[in-house]
């Protein structure tokens, strides 16, 4: 046993699969069975699908995410990065915020780190491009977004306006055209308030490499949501992708050529690569190879789930899917039915009792375009109901609503909404925020010595 009072339940990652899991291990235990350890870089939990509303500001970030060590009371959290994990001695090395790193000792673990953006050596991305992955992504797009208008505003140089009034999102799925919705709904709202700047004036790109939007809700609805989004003027380019975006000018592979200061980069996710260095058994595409009951194959006290793991489908391969095909695709509505059973199947690989293996059906899938536009498929059986405006924009915000973890965060997502049935939206950009301490730091700088006084000229001398 690798502590000297109990055992040390270590979950890696605090994020949606993270949260629950611990919450779910915590519930289950008996007093002073285990220590529970949660180690993330950061001190809360994001979730992700209001990333695009936070953007929007339809919702308060700070209600967006939720404090981990709130809600997992009586659990250890540390704030910092699992860099390596030691199978044989069953040892993690913890790099913390500050200081040097330490090793802690397990004697289960837990692996919830989920998923990064997928990106591509392309040239300027890097530099240019803007994630969606994260509450700080979320809040610097917004503040970024409004004050490309606050420079077309004030400029009278056309081609620095044109640059900042063009917007262009690579990556069609749902955090792409969700995304892209939003923001051009704000920008429109935006726009109001603005003397020299009209919804006509700007540009909003959508580009994917595939055929199609929206292949989460299937082809007729997501050639509904390609429609509605090239109503509201944005163009979209399938089929192609972008070669370069070297000081924010956009080639695509399709020859157009466009200058922007806004690349929003959505083009799908990727495990985390730290899993590399955590000697454990990867899939094809670097998830955690697990089987079932969501434990690891070959690890037998080691369970993973979510967007880092590849668990296979159970509900898909009885409806005929090739075994080898069928894995649960990364989504929240996984991730929450996951992390209950893993939490059950760690307590009961604990006690050495049996552990139920994970079966889920879809049940849909629903996406918001903005205020009052959605899409939704809804799955009741063998029957599909589609959705696709208003109503389907209802179903997208109740389905999260009730998703959102803690009842304190959901009566303060929908008192955010509520609020903004009666109250305009918010434009004010604090972009400032990023750099807070700039101004301070502007007037405590010495004053510049006074230049010398050049000496009088000397008077002519009579003659």
């Amino acid at each position: 046993m690798s502590t000297t009072e109990r055992p040390r339940i270590l979950i890696v990652g605090g994020g949606y699969v993270g949260l629950y899991a611990a919450r779910r291990i915590l519930k289950k235990m008996r007093y002073a069975e285990a220590t529970v350890t949660v180690v993330d870089p950061r001190s809360y939990m994001t979730y992700q699908p209001f990333l695009p509303e936070a953007a929007a500001g339809s919702i308060s970030p700070r209600h967006v995410v939720v404090p981990l060590r709130r809600v997992v009371r009586g659990a250890e959290v540390l704030t910092g990065r699992v860099t390596t994990i030691d199978q044989d001695r069953k040892v993690a090395t913890i790099a913390p915020l500050v200081g040097e790193a330490y090793e802690l000792p397990f004697d289960y673990l837990v692996i919830s780190m989920g998923a990064v953006s997928r990106t591509f050596p392309i040239p300027g991305l890097a530099e240019q491009g803007i994630g969606m992955k994260g509450i700080e992504e979320a809040i610097g797009l917004r503040n970024h977004v409004l004050e490309q208008l606050d420079k077309a505003d004030s400029t009278t140089d056309e081609e620095v306006r044109r640059k900042a009034l063009t917007f262009v999102f690579v990556g069609g799925g749902f955090a792409g055209a969700e995304t892209i919705g939003e923001v051009e709904d704000m920008a429109r709202d935006a726009a109001k308030y603005y003397t020299n700047v009209s919804r006509e004036d700007m540009r909003f790109v959508l580009v994917d490499a595939a055929d199609k939007i929206l292949p989460e809700v299937g082809p007729k609805l997501g050639q509904y949501g390609k429609e509605h989004l090239e109503s509201r003027g944005i163009e979209i380019y399938l089929e192609t992708s972008m070669d370069s975006c070297v000081d924010g000018h956009v080639v695509l592979k399709n020859g157009l050529e466009v200058d922007s200061n806004t690349i929003v980069w959505t083009a799908g996710v990727k495990p985390n690569p730290a899993l590399a260095r955590f000697g454990l058994p990867l899939g094809p595409r670097g998830h955690v190879d697990c089987n079932e009951k969501l434990q690891v194959n070959g690890l037998d006290y080691v369970w993973a789930a979510g967007d880092n793991a590849q668990v296979p489908d159970l509900a898909a391969i009885k409806a005929g899917v090739p075994a080898e095909r069928a894995w649960c695709p990364p989504n929240a509505q996984h991730a929450l039915r996951q992390a209950k059973v893993l939490g059950d199947n760690v307590v009961s690989g604990m006690r050495g009792f049996e552990q139920r293996p994970y079966s889920h059906a879809n049940k849909g899938a629903v996406a918001g375009l903005g205020l009052h536009k959605g899409v939704a498929m809804i799955v009741m059986g063998k029957f599909k109901i589609k959705l696709k405006g208003r109503l389907a924009w209802y179903m997208h915000r109740g389905y999260h609503g009730m998703a959102m973890p803690t009842f304190n965060r959901k009566i303060r997502v929908f008192a955010d909404w509520t609020l903004g049935m009666f109250l305009k939206r918010e434009v004010v950009s604090l972009g400032a925020m990023e750099t807070p301490r700039e101004e301070f730091y502007e007037a405590a700088k010495p004053a510049p010595a006074p230049a010398a006084a050049a000496p009088a000229p000397e008077k002519a001398k009579a003659s």
